[in-house]
Parts: structure tokens; C-alpha cells; sequence
């Protein structure tokens, strides 16, 4: 058999979403629940499935407390995916993607609590 190398690239385009410190990164893999289509940034909580959607601040099944930082785009808007999601680190507040009813502020010190800092605005 002949095996050949394939390679392929792509460009890529720094988000600033990280503010430093990336040996502090830690993430994980996370189930994404139907109907979500999430971008790298998007704040993100967890329901009473244990499935992870865009947190907003009125909602009432769990995912209105912040948990996780995307760490990279999902379409799950036709059923529930997996992806990777930040657990630990440094972010840039200025790349942050909130849910509606949610600020800077009202979301910095419970991601503080575990293990998330949200740094100050830089340009993204």
C-alpha cells in the first residue's frame, strides 16, 4: 500500500478571548443542548439535564447561573452536541458573548468562585 501524508490549514485569527496565563486553562468536554448554536465565549449554564445552553439571567431550569466559558463554536440547533468548554482560567471581559439580563459585573464574582477570572475590557 502507498500511504501518503495529507496536510491541510487554515488561517487563524486570534479572538483575544484569553487574557493571558493559558497554562492555567483548563476545559472539558460538555454536552450541548438541542436548539443552541453557541459561539467560543459564550457564557454558559447548566440545566437540570446536565446539558449546557446559553445562560440568561430570567431563565428558571439551572442554566441562569453561569458555569463555563465556550472554548469553541457549537451548532446544536439540530440536536444536542458535544463541545469544549472552559472550566479554569484568565478571559477577556471585551470577548465574552452574555446572555440577555447579564453583565460583566453580575456574572465576575460566581465565575471567580470557580475558577474563572474576567478580566477587564481589552480590545478584542
Amino acid at each position: 500500500m502507498d500511504y501518503k501524508a495529507k496536510f491541510a490549514s487554515e488561517a487563524h485569527t486570534p479572538d483575544a478571548l484569553l487574557a493571558g496565563n493559558a497554562h492555567l486553562l483548563v476545559g472539558r468536554t460538555v454536552t450541548v443542548k438541542s436548539g443552541q448554536n453557541l459561539v467560543r465565549g459564550a457564557v454558559v449554564g447548566k440545566d437540570g439535564d446536565s446539558k449546557y445552553l446559553l445562560s440568561l439571567s430570567a431563565a428558571s431550569d439551572g442554566s441562569q447561573t453561569p458555569d463555563l466559558i465556550m472554548a469553541e463554536d457549537c451548532d446544536a440547533t439540530s440536536g444536542d452536541k458535544t463541545a469544549l468548554a472552559y472550566e479554569r482560567g484568565d478571559f477577556n471581559a471585551n470577548a465574552l458573548t452574555l446572555g440577555t439580563g447579564h453583565t460583566v459585573a453580575s456574572i465576575r464574582e460566581g465565575l471567580r468562585a470557580k475558577g474563572i477570572t474576567i478580566l477587564p475590557a481589552q480590545a478584542a
